[in-house]
């Protein structure tokens, strides 16, 4: 059965059709401006929630022909990477 998940690279190596979520390194990036901000002795409840920017899209090539399937033309600008 053709399936999508959170953003886990390694899980569409190992075959899974697509994965889709938030960019790791971004979340941790923004993480540590966080925690900066904190240690410098920001109050944590006063930090502004941020609406994640940097998505990423990974297909698996052989699992998307094997299924006879095809990627939507709007939707190929989106994939960050073809896995095969």
């Amino acid at each position: 059965m053709p399936s999508i998940t959170n953003n886990r690279r390694n899980l569409a190596e190992a075959g899974l059709l697509m994965t889709y979520g938030p960019n790791q390194a971004a979340i941790y990036r923004r993480l540590g401006a966080y925690i900066d901000q904190i240690l410098k002795g920001a109050y944590p409840g006063d930090l502004p929630v941020e609406q994640l920017t940097v998505f990423e899209l990974f297909v698996n090539v052989k699992t998307l022909h094997t299924l006879g399937l095809t990627i939507p033309p709007a939707v190929l600008p989106l994939v960050t990477e073809w896995i095969e």
